[in-house]
């Protein structure tokens, strides 16, 4: 289980448009690396959009935000176009990022068991260490608190 103060595992994934993005590669940058369990649905459209109406606030601090969950690439595409999304979303089909996170575990609904991602957000320091995790976060308003973590 990964804690606040731990070096953010390095992982490399496609983003929306099929290219290959490394978190290595934002050394030197404050990441927000947020985990949702799908695209488009209600509680993953309305964290996403929280991120995209605090996109210029979010911008001007200098800090990046990566989406990550298992839906393919076109998945992320079309999410990404239909709601005019101004970061990156990486795919995760084989859930080896969220399980290197600590975040692919066994969910429950109506009584069904299965495994699926349990929405987290981890800020991530420019030493590549995590300085804050946002453990089964609420999707409104999620955007600004993150920020706001950055700034304490």
């Amino acid at each position: 289980m990964l804690e606040e103060g731990n070096v953010a595992p390095d992982f490399t994934a496609c983003d929306q448009e099929g290219q290959p993005v490394s978190l290595s590669g934002f050394r030197n940058r404050e990441v927000i690396l947020y985990f949702y369990p799908k695209d488009d649905t209600p509680g993953c459209t309305k964290q996403a959009c929280s991120f995209r109406d605090s996109f210029s606030k979010i911008k001007r601090s200098g800090i990046t935000v990566l989406g990550v969950s298992p839906d393919s690439v076109i998945s992320h595409h079309k999410f990404v176009v239909k709601y005019e999304l101004p970061f990156t979303l990486l795919s995760d089909p084989n859930h080896a990022v969220s399980e290197a996170y600590g975040v692919w575990q066994e969910k429950s609904f109506m009584g069904r068991k299965y495994m699926g991602v349990v929405r987290t957000t981890f800020l991530i320091d420019k030493r590549g260490r995590i300085k804050k995790i946002f453990h089964k976060v609420k999707p409104e308003g999620h955007a600004l608190r993150t920020l706001e973590s950055f700034d304490s």
